[in-house]
């Protein structure tokens, strides 16, 4: 039975194909962090002190969120003050006296170009994305020379960040290493009299890194996202279409008995299936969203309803038996806001070995 009430299902909402599918595993918080190094050269934007190169060393955490986006904290400390500008338009550069001429902090967003444009493979060797942020940095600057015209004391700005990084990922089938190339700009964003936040190339430096991330080991065992092959549960949902459509007759009186309704005075208790409606839900959660909202709308007010909440396999009985009646109750409530008359709202748990998030509602 609850094979036939799944096949109904997949049907009604047009699932299921010969071709096989792939899925994202589904990542806890602590899972996709990555710990890295790098080390390269800048020099000034505007190229026309290019060298000496300001050597530079910097150190970053992060976490990817998802196959193309995430954020990272960078920590980034120059050993040069080639053209380092503190200030303009007076021009007042660095001439730092200490071993550390800068340090930058800063937040940066990613996106992982290669997986957004052509989807994310977790045997995938390299990739290319990009780095945007904000930060602050700290000039050390020679006080004993403050009053020099072109020299500037101690000072701190706010910074921004633009890269593109080049990425490898290496180590094997787990792949816990990657190592990068990084070309970017750091902008100076408040170089100038009060602090008046602009980008201006006079105060940016433009650099060249080559770095190291080491990916911390998942909760899936891996040290990077999974993804899961659906194939055997496709197969599945197209061996319960091929029963549906071999005996429609039979797979509809079995729905029926699933949702349970009153037997009419009538001669003839003729039942279709676009009596039921089927309302699908994110993993784990039991929240409407809009078009299960708009589906449920074309429910008349005054009909009377029957409701049964579901839920798949993953997660243990008692996660499950709460979540289909959640499922139940907000499909329910949702009705009963439209003046639908709602005669019972049942969650059933578990129903079948594939993923059956749903609410069906059987419409008397």
């Amino acid at each position: 039975m609850k094979k036939i009430l799944l096949a109904a299902a997949f049907v009604a909402m047009g699932l299921g194909g010969a071709k096989a599918q792939t899925g994202l595993q589904t990542s806890k918080f602590f899972d996709n962090w990555y710990l890295g190094a790098k080390v390269g050269v800048s020099t000034p934007l505007t190229f026309n002190h290019m060298f000496p190169l300001n050597p530079n060393f910097g150190l970053k955490l992060g976490k990817n969120f998802s196959p193309v986006f995430g954020a990272n904290i960078e920590a980034l400390t120059s050993f040069g003050d080639n053209r380092f500008v503190a200030q303009i338009p007076e021009n007042m550069v660095l001439d730092s006296k200490t071993f550390f001429k800068t340090f930058n902090i800063g937040l940066n967003g990613t996106i992982n170009w290669t997986n957004l444009f052509l989807g994310y493979n977790e045997n995938k060797v390299f990739t290319v994305g990009s780095e945007f942020g904000i930060g602050m940095i700290k000039y050390y600057g020679d006080k004993g020379h403050i009053n020099d015209p072109h020299n500037w004391g101690d000072n701190n700005d706010f910074t921004a960040k633009t890269s593109m990084t080049f990425n490898w990922d290496l180590g094997g089938a787990s792949k816990p290493w990657q190592i990068y190339v990084e070309p970017g700009i750091y902008w100076n964003l408040t170089h100038g009299p009060n602090d008046a936040v602009q980008m201006d190339k006079r105060a940016a430096q433009l650099a060249l890194q080559v770095g190291v991330n080491y990916k911390f080991k998942t909760s899936n065992g891996t040290h990077n996202f999974k993804t899961l092959d659906l194939t055997a549960a496709n197969n599945e949902i197209n061996d319960l279409r091929a029963q549906l459509a071999q005996k429609p007759k039979e797979v509809i009186k079995e729905v029926v008995k699933e949702v349970p309704v009153e037997k009419e005075t009538t001669k003839t208790n003729t039942v279709r299936i676009d009596n039921l409606f089927f309302v699908t839900f994110q993993q784990g959660k039991s929240a409407l969203v809009p078009d299960m909202k708009k589906a449920l709308n074309k429910i008349k007010s005054g009909s009377h309803v029957e409701v049964v909440g579901t839920a798949s396999p993953e997660g243990p009985k008692e996660l499950n038996d709460r979540l289909s009646q959640a499922r139940a109750d907000v499909v329910a409530n949702y009705l009963k806001s439209r003046g639908v008359i709602v005669d019972s709202a049942s969650g059933k748990g578990v129903q079948g070995v594939t993923s059956n998030r749903l609410a069906v509602v059987y419409v008397k």
